[in-house]
């Protein structure tokens, strides 16, 4: 029988109670707010429904499996298929035309308008379709039903510059008899962690349903626009490795697991994206998209024999027992004698991961959740809670051709992956099958002109005026109802409740404290909006991986951290959550808004929540 993960079977008593999946059928949330009421749809995207009008095939659902009768996903051979890259999202022209306002005449789906459009008007134009699709994990197994943008289990990648604004219209082509057992075909999208107005954030109340689409407006620029004038913003808040996914109230964990994720990069004159650039100040990181810079986006799966993916009925989503790469269980890449740019990716919904290499390779770290740290930082493990970014260089010119470097997975708190049968080519010694991630096939030589330098950035001063202290305490009540009792500061998420107003153009401490017992969850919190600086982790200096900035900060039990944020450039609702998905999902997650004066907070409500 598959597992939610060990600590999820923690704290269960005989005593009948509410159960989660009982509050999905009632609809209902804390505080009294309906999240679950389907939105207004416009059917304006049936050329989906069948080929013969030119469409894309959507397949039908399948029958969801019993859980009760599940042991295992099946076996499956490793390294039986190449590491898929996802593609890279072009740019389009959208009809209708985007504008500031929501045009909800044409189809779109209510929304605030867009904050600064005319000072940052798109320069480019995309389109992702969220739709059903069919998908083979691994080539021993059928394929899948997923959800998928455009047709790809690893969504399309966007690739765009800083200073070129842009718009990404989401369609949601998802069924609206849907049956599956688990996921809503509503969503709501994130950019994780952009510098965005809150009305393109993906809050997670702005959901919407099939047939609409919304249009999100990412101005792609560095924080710091209103104070850094003369570089529009401040270059050393640049982020380059960002994350796009469904944020759909207590469906996050099941809508990302079926399929709706994928990656946004960003470059500079810095971080350009050219390891031959030699324009003063470029890095001349290893480059090329899927060649020498490349995504590895880590998910895991449960798959019956037919190829359904399976989650708990109600409402959680379990930790797969099939380890994914891109998509591909246990995958093999080929690799040349240089550098490589790995952009590591967990995108959940629960697994916290920790990577290790073979052969006595390290990751030589140059990034936290796409900030480069100030000077590289080479480890011998990391670990990788759902939501972070690591940017890591592998340096294979030392080895020799046919040799075969293996990444791991060696959290001992999780539960392993099924595999079914050995490798077919001899493991390191104390390495089982269970462990790989996927493997590294050296094949060749390649000219290598990227540079790691050896400091990256500098990080912006920490020394400013403090508006307020706020601390935001995480806890577990197991008298509420089951499903629901993950809680921040003894509460759970209400879409219309504000728990904290911070001005615009101020800094804060905030201050994280998980107050669960030893034996209970570690939390990675995530902030939307703005990145922070870790001034301590319990009462100390943070370790080197945790001196940069970042925007998802692992809570081990009993753990206290201070963080110093900025806010500026948009006014707005915003969240702090657990990216535990199933934590989120069950509420632990809270709105905080950015206002021009705390004492107009309610006006601001009244206006921009409507």
């Amino acid at each position: 029988m598959p597992k939610k993960g060990k600590k999820d079977q923690e704290g269960s008593t005989d005593t009948p109670k509410t159960t989660r999946r009982d509050v999905l059928k009632m609809g209902v949330v804390a505080g009294g707010v309906t999240l679950l009421t389907a939105k207004k749809s416009f059917r304006t995207h049936d050329v989906y429904a069948q080929t013969a009008s030119g469409g894309t095939f959507v397949p039908p659902e399948p029958v969801p499996c019993s859980i009760d009768d599940f042991v295992s996903s099946p076996p499956t051979r490793p390294f039986r298929q190449q590491l898929p890259i996802p593609s890279l999202l072009q740019p389009t022209t959208l009809n209708p035309a985007p504008q500031r306002t929501a045009n909800t005449n044409a189809g779109e789906a209510p929304r605030a308008a867009h904050q600064r459009w005319n000072e940052f008007l798109p320069v480019k134009q995309y389109a992702l379709h969220a739709r059903p699709a069919l998908w083979r994990f691994h080539p021993d197994l059928p394929k899948s039903y997923v959800w998928a943008f455009n047709g790809e289990i690893q969504a399309p990648t966007l690739i765009n510059n800083y200073g070129n604004p842009v718009v990404v219209r989401f369609f949601n082509d998802l069924p609206t008899n849907h049956s599956l057992g688990f996921g809503i075909p509503e969503m709501t999208i994130h950019l994780h962690n952009g510098h965005t107005a809150s009305e393109s954030d993906g809050f997670a109340g702005d959901f919407y349903g099939p047939g609409l689409w919304k249009d999100n407006h990412y101005p792609n620029i560095y924080a710091g626009f209103d104070t850094f004038t003369s570089t529009k913003g401040d270059p050393r808040e640049a982020q380059y490795s960002y994350w796009y996914h469904d944020h759909r109230a207590m469906f996050t964990a099941a809508n990302t697991y079926l399929g709706l994720a994928g990656m946004y990069l960003l470059f500079d004159k810095k971080d350009s994206g050219n390891e031959n650039d030699t324009t003063p100040g470029a890095l001349r990181l290893p480059s090329g998209y899927g060649v020498f810079d490349v995504p590895l986006e880590f998910s895991d799966k449960l798959i019956c024999p037919d190829g359904t993916l399976l989650a708990d009925p109600s409402g959680f989503v379990f930790q797969g027992d099939k380890w994914c790469v891109n998509g591909a269980i246990q995958p093999f890449m080929p690799v040349k004698r240089r550098k490589y740019r790995f952009r590591l990716l967990n995108t959940g919904p629960e697994r916290t991961r920790v990577h290790q290499l073979t052969n006595g390779y390290n990751f030589k770290v140059i990034a936290t959740d796409g900030n480069l740290l100030q000077n590289p930082i080479t480890v011998s493990q990391i670990t990788h809670s759902v939501a972070e970014r690591y940017d890591v260089i592998i340096d294979f010119s030392r080895a020799r051709i046919g040799d075969k470097v293996y990444l791991l997975d060696l959290n001992p708190d999780d539960d392993p992956q099924f595999v079914g049968f050995p490798s077919p080519t001899p493991l390191p010694p104390g390495v089982a099958i269970e462990q790989v991630n996927m493997r590294f096939d050296v094949v060749g030589d390649a000219t290598d002109n990227s540079q790691v330098p050896n400091t990256l950035t500098q990080y912006p001063s920490t020394n400013e005026h403090i508006a307020a202290v706020k601390t935001w305490e995480f806890t577990r009540n197991d008298n509420a109802p089951a499903g629901l009792n993950f809680q921040i500061n003894g509460l759970t998420f209400d879409a219309n409740r504000s728990d904290h107003q911070v001005c615009r153009g101020t800094a804060e401490i905030w201050k994280l404290r998980n107050l669960v017992p030893a034996s209970d969850w570690t939390h990675p919190v995530h902030i939307h909006f703005e990145e922070a600086r870790i001034l301590e982790r319990n009462g100390a200096p943070p370790p080197p991986l945790e001196t940069g900035r970042k925007d998802v900060f692992r809570l081990p039990p009993g753990n206290e951290l201070v963080l110093f944020l900025r806010f500026r450039e948009f006014l707005g609702r915003y969240l702090i959550h657990c990216h535990n998905m199933n934590h989120e999902d069950a509420f632990m997650m809270t709105r905080w808004d950015i206002v021009d004066n705390v004492a107009k907070k309610d006006q601001f409500k009244k206006e921009v929540v409507g």
